[in-house]
């Protein structure tokens, strides 16, 4: 079956609320990541632990998201929080979330600290990826894949030390913190990709300027989302992700604006761009 573009649509998810107080952000959000999903008319989740306000992922959590197309469940949740006991269970979902295709680890870099820059260094990182190779559900031993693992890298990050961390990784998804920085958006992105050749890489973003905690410009959202499909249709991108889920009822300019332009553009077809659609299995 041909792809459309809405199939390489993410949208972030945390749970109802969770940003609410914080971030300048006006309201509070009673949506739930698979209530926003439907709603922006986007088929993939990425649910990301943000605090204590969500609990660990089990058998009835993921029953909504059985409705969707596919889902990534964090495993490095926000502020690069992770444990060896929710990895555990993140890793058994897939038993009965066949839609589950990987694992996400947010925020998981950081300044370099005694060698180090990632929350998980490479020796865990390489025993995590054995893991996800027999951990995957129906849909994932059923195409002869393991589950992918995805990471965030943010656009302030790009001199870190990471390539060997990003190496093992198939999905490098890209942010820009700071809505001022967007106007280096193709410089970056450029960097990105050398950075990354050989990995799907997901494009992100922000509804919200978050680094700055007020409202995203209309221009900006309209921007990043124009040329996160030019990339698409290119190649360049194999995905963009909107984030975030729980503020997708707050009746924002730039959510409702991209849930029109979603509306538009998304059941064009995707130009066959052979293997660089598939994700390349990282070493």
């Amino acid at each position: 079956m041909r792809q459309t573009i809405r199939d390489a649509l993410w949208l972030w998810g945390h749970e109802a609320g969770s940003h609410d107080g914080q971030y300048g952000l006006p309201g509070s959000s009673r949506i739930t990541p698979v209530e926003a999903a439907h709603y922006m008319g986007i088929p993939n989740v990425i649910m990301v632990r943000y605090g204590s306000r969500t609990a660990p992922p089990d058998r009835q959590a993921a029953v909504p998201f059985r409705s969707l197309r596919e889902v990534v469940w964090s495993v490095v949740g926000a502020g690069g929080t992770t444990g060896s006991a929710e990895i555990d269970q993140v890793l058994r979902l897939p038993a009965c979330l066949p839609a589950m295709t990987g694992v996400m680890m947010d925020d998981f870099f950081h300044p370099e600290q005694n060698g180090e820059c990632g929350v998980l260094p490479v020796a865990q990182l390489r025993e995590l990826r054995a893991r996800l190779a027999v951990a995957g559900g129906r849909r994932a031993r059923a195409a002869g894949k393991p589950l992918d693992l995805w990471v965030v890298l943010y656009a302030h990050q790009l001199e870190l030390p990471v390539r060997e961390h990003l190496a093992l990784c198939d999905v490098v998804t890209f942010w820009t913190w700071k809505a001022c920085d967007l106007a280096h958006l193709e410089r970056n992105v450029a960097a990105w990709e050398a950075l990354v050749p050989r990995s799907r890489r997901v494009l992100g973003c922000y509804m919200w300027d978050y680094g700055q905690s007020r409202p995203l410009p209309l221009a900006q959202m309209q921007r990043q989302c124009e040329l996160g499909l030019q990339w698409l249709r290119q190649g360049r991108v194999h995905g963009l992700i909107f984030l975030a889920s729980c503020i997708c009822d707050l009746e924002l300019e730039t959510t409702e604006w991209t849930r029109d332009w979603i509306a538009r553009v998304a059941d064009e077809p995707l130009a066959d761009q052979g293997r660089a659609t598939e994700p390349c299995r990282a070493g």
